[in-house]
């Protein structure tokens, strides 16, 4: 008597992720058109009620942190796919290329993800955003967890975390005024830097 239930459980979870990614998807469309949406717009587009979007998500701006998160992250994981290397210096090259490819297109993404950031509430259980460029980072500086200690690639990850990405990207543009695509050149050749240094005897 246990399986239907399990079923329909299973069911439902199934249709909850499925609605919730047509709540993203619909706002990632609406951004990409340049768009400012607001919860009705995204109802609308997504099929769904006002009701709905909020009992996936609390407020517009963690939907919009989401969508923005998706917008700027797809390009980057089609890109890493094609990297084949196991070489740290080569994968992190790459991803830091891949983290500024189109940035002049998606500097207005960079700068809302970085605003949404600021003005999220605290995250009770870790850090508001992130772990889409730690698993990155992390895959590209696997070759060497077997040559560090634990505690030493961890700082590694956090060291080169501090370099890609779009904080960084902001700094360099807005404060150093570089222009984005010398800010993503010295952002990589700074990444490159600290493997080089791990990856000394």
């Amino acid at each position: 008597m246990t399986e239907p239930t399990t079923e329909a459980g299973a069911g439902r979870v199934a249709q909850r992720r499925r609605t919730r990614k047509a709540i993203v998807d619909a706002t990632m469309t609406l951004l990409e058109r340049g768009a400012e949406p607001s919860v009705n717009d995204i109802a609308a587009a997504a099929d769904v009620s006002r009701r709905t979007i909020y009992l996936h998500f609390p407020t517009l701006d963690q939907l919009m942190l989401d969508a923005t998160l998706g917008l700027l992250s797809a390009g980057t994981d089609a890109l890493l796919e094609q990297v084949g290397s196991d070489d740290p210096l080569v994968r992190v090259t790459a991803l830091a290329r891949a983290m500024g490819a189109d940035i002049d297109t998606l500097l207005p993404l960079g700068r809302r993800l970085i605003k949404l950031t600021v003005d999220a509430a605290p995250a009770a259980d870790g850090p508001r955003r992130g772990y889409r460029r730690v698993r990155w980072i992390e895959w590209a500086l696997a070759p060497l967890r077997d040559r560090l200690s634990e505690n030493r690639f961890d700082e590694l990850v956090s060291g080169v975390a501090m370099v890609l990405g779009w904080e960084a990207f902001v700094v360099l543009i807005d404060v150093r005024g570089l222009t984005p695509t010398d800010a993503v050149e010295l952002s990589t050749r700074t990444a490159a830097t600290l493997v080089e240094s791990a990856m000394r005897p």
